[in-house]
């Protein structure tokens, strides 16, 4: 037994450099990414120029989609093209073999983050989540783990916080997982998270994932269905009648940062929003369900 924890320990340890490497992979990936945007400037060939090839085998292999395009670039280079046609196909190359390979880290970084309580490894992880594309076929995971990101949402490291609300916030705007987020169940204190003494970089976070969530369940797609909700769920927090959402985002107004300031406004246009928008989309007018008169 005296031995077994001190192998755990270094297990542990290799988890989270395994995760610390694929985060910095995450970071030179933008910084490729960022170089390709500058590259884009110039104008596209013909349809079945190198070029487009390329631009085409991002988008299917982005998606999980294998229909040879990666071959049809790796034959293109066998013909004669000027420096920057070359450059372009062994730019798209490279990015469409990191997306495979990250693609197929998603599950495993997710199973690690749901089964081992670390902060650090959270934060890791997590991080490298959201510098990730994460294709559809990871949203039955993503279901799976859902309730360890909302506790770590509720967590005390502001680092994770921020990562997994950040998640959560990109997950909401997926059509099958909205319902998943919002039925999750939370601490009955869920909206100290909107309290004017936490970070201002984990206020906003919370913030545009408030807006998300309302924009989102406020959609006509999504109130054709009638969604039953756990009486401690996110929804009811948040929505229900019994939330006092309304009080925490009107003394977010005078927040300090502005950016707070900005968000907690959207989120109050959101909920004022009525569920039975008509003809006339760009209308608003006081929703019952939050900010109720008389208060």
């Amino acid at each position: 037994m005296g031995k077994t924890i001190p192998r755990f320990l270094e297990q542990l340890d290799l988890i989270k450099s395994f995760v610390g490497l694929a985060t910095g992979a995450g970071a030179l990936y933008l910084l490729y990414k960022a170089i390709r945007t500058g590259l884009k400037c110039h104008p596209p060939l013909c349809s079945n120029s190198p070029i487009c090839i390329a631009r085409l085998a991002i988008e299917r292999e982005r998606h999980g989609r294998d229909s040879g395009e990666i071959r049809r670039l790796l034959n293109s280079l066998d013909c004669k093209q000027d420096d920057y046609t070359r450059s372009m196909i062994l730019h798209n190359i490279t990015r469409c073999v990191y997306l495979l390979e990250a693609e197929e880290h998603c599950i495993k970084v997710l199973e690690l983050i749901s089964t081992i309580w670390d902060l650090e490894l959270h934060v890791a992880g997590l991080r490298l989540l959201n510098n990730l594309p994460l294709p559809d076929y990871v949203h039955p995971q993503l279901r799976r783990v859902m309730p360890a990101l909302m506790e770590i949402v509720q967590s005390d490291c502001i680092l994770a916080q921020v990562q997994a609300v950040r998640l959560l916030s990109y997950l909401a705007q997926k059509n099958d997982l909205l319902y998943d987020i919002l039925n999750c169940q939370v601490r009955p204190n869920f909206l100290n998270l909107f309290q004017s003494s936490q970070p201002g970089s984990l206020l906003f976070e919370v913030l545009v994932f408030a807006e998300h969530l309302s924009e989102g369940r406020n959609a006509t797609h999504y109130r054709a269905v009638k969604w039953h909700y756990n009486e401690q769920s996110l929804h009811e927090a948040l929505f229900g009648d019994e939330s006092r959402l309304a009080d925490r985002l009107l003394s977010l107004v005078i927040h300090p940062e502005e950016e707070v300031q900005i968000q907690a406004c959207k989120v109050i246009v959101s909920l004022q929003c009525p569920q039975d928008l008509g003809s006339r989309p760009s209308s608003c007018r006081p929703s019952h369900s939050c900010f109720k008169t008389g208060k």
